[in-house]
């Protein structure tokens, strides 16, 4: 009972912490439905825990319908989770959720088909998930990270990081920027089409150039056997010499 009031005190003081739109503890108890939402999941984790499944699941379908946050009872959540208005959210049953994170509405941990066993996202210590993010799969988000707005993050994230897009890309990892170059990085459907449409460039500007001389009568530069030459060079190259230029 002591461990309980004081999980509960750490909530509420996770809320001031979080939140300066709060202004009282009664307000914070009584208009707060995330907080709600992980004070019943404590009490349906308990019951899937022990083996009472259908009590767990109509808990926590309860407090699905009174907050507008479904957290499966069989999740694992952290100390200090803080869910900001929450409408929503929906974190699955095999997703691990560590400590201080903060989670916005529309968040969901949620899986990516019909797969047994571990399915849903391990979530890190002090992690911040932007509203209407996806976190899909068995991934895991590293301690200290940020997931923008609307992000769908389908693949693991090294700790520190800040991650934006559909699909979810690295922009700032241990406080640095980082570049995209290569359009595989982002792996993304249209990542091929770049990738070639930055080849053709490549091949039209080489062309071009070697024209140019001969129409200008001067010595033309050595002919290019582009079946040797341009395979040779990386995506990141190609992308990085031609379609980053019509970005000026």
């Amino acid at each position: 009972m002591t461990s309980f009031f004081h999980s509960v005190r750490e909530d509420i003081a996770a809320v001031f912490e979080s939140d300066p739109a709060a202004r009282s503890y009664i307000e914070v108890l009584v208009c707060y439905p995330g907080l709600h939402a992980v004070w019943a999941h404590h009490l349906s984790h308990w019951l899937w825990r022990h083996g009472m499944r259908f009590l767990a699941r109509f808990n926590s379908q309860v407090a699905r319908l009174l907050t507008g946050i479904e957290i499966h009872p069989g999740a694992e959540i952290g100390r200090r989770l803080f869910i900001d208005h929450g409408m929503g959210t929906v974190i699955g049953e095999t997703a691990v959720v560590g400590d201080d994170v903060t989670l916005y509405q529309g968040v969901t941990l949620g899986g990516t088909g019909k797969e047994k066993g571990k399915r849903h996202p391990t979530v890190g210590n002090n992690v911040a998930v932007g509203s209407g993010a996806k976190l899909l799969g068995n991934i895991t988000i590293g301690d200290n990270c940020r997931v923008g707005a609307g992000s769908v993050v389908l693949r693991s994230v090294p700790p520190n990081s800040t991650i934006v897009g559909v699909p979810g890309h690295i922009v700032l990892r241990d406080g640095k920027r980082v570049v995209i170059t290569d359009p595989k990085d982002i792996r993304d459907p249209l990542s091929d089409v770049i990738i070639k449409l930055a080849a053709e460039v490549h091949e039209l500007r080489e062309k071009f150039n070697h024209h140019s001389h001969e129409a200008l009568g001067a010595e033309p530069e050595p002919a290019i056997d582009e079946a040797k030459s341009t395979p040779n060079l990386s995506a990141q190259e190609l992308f990085q010499d031609d379609y980053l230029d019509f970005q000026i």
